[in-house]
């Protein structure tokens, strides 16, 4: 994803709100929600997030609101207790030769087994 971001070390949240198309309080909650999100304070207590910061938060935003998992979802996702949701296959695009071909070996396969158990 492309934002619109300077590129240095961290940012403020009004700018990170503004970039992701969030509110700011959203951004507070996630906090909560996700241990691996914890931005750095200013001596003012202004909430400075990282690179890192930002790429999760693109990360939780995909999986919350284009993936449509839930909170715990998203969490597990992030944690690798789960796997990434599958790209729908017309997102895949057209299989290669090679795909094919392994494709109609396999059901070749399966249709001599289906053969085999049916006798």
């Amino acid at each position: 994803m492309d934002l619109p971001l300077p590129d240095k070390l961290y940012y403020k949240i009004g700018e990170i709100s503004k970039a992701l198309s969030l509110n700011p309080s959203v951004l507070r909650f996630w906090e909560t929600e996700f241990s691996q999100l914890n931005p750095r304070k200013s001596s003012t207590g202004q909430r400075l997030y990282s690179r890192n910061d930002l790429d999760l938060l693109v990360t939780i935003r995909k999986l919350l609101y284009k993936d449509k998992l839930t909170i715990e979802g998203a969490r597990r996702v992030i944690t690798g207790l789960a796997a990434p949701p599958l790209t729908p296959p017309e997102e895949c695009g057209e299989p290669s030769e090679e795909i094919k071909t392994l494709l109609h070996e396999i059901r070749e396969e399966l249709q001599i087994c289906s053969k085999i158990l049916v006798s």
